[in-house]
């Protein structure tokens, strides 16, 4: 069964910006993709996703600061991070959207810290 892969979290401070990346399936561009994460003690939420076409869509506390891309063509699915601040410290997770299909890889650690 396909695993996928997040990578790009890391320890930032306030304000700094991180690049998430997603690998793992080919069939990725047949799917809506989503980011999501799950902090210390809290239950995974959805983030963002993207859909097929390209049309993108945030919860409210990350609208305007993280971006969510694709590449089909790669298998790739992005999200770029800019204006951490302490509540984003969490484990980011990919996978599709709204509903994940494929089980859930490690994720990626993101630590807002100064």
């Amino acid at each position: 069964q396909e695993q996928l892969v997040d990578s790009g979290g890391g320890l930032v401070q306030p304000g700094g910006s991180l690049r998430l990346s997603c690998t793992g399936s080919r069939h990725f561009r047949l799917y809506e993709m989503g980011w999501y994460r799950q902090a210390a003690g809290k239950q995974r939420e959805w983030i963002a996703g993207i859909t097929i076409a390209g049309s993108a869509d945030y919860t409210d506390s990350v609208k305007d600061r993280f971006t969510i891309a694709r590449d089909d063509a790669n298998h790739m699915v992005y999200l770029q991070m800019n204006s951490l601040n302490h509540e984003d410290t969490a484990v980011y997770y990919c996978n599709t959207s709204p509903g994940a299909l494929y089980p859930w890889g490690p994720g990626t650690q993101v630590t807002v810290s100064s």
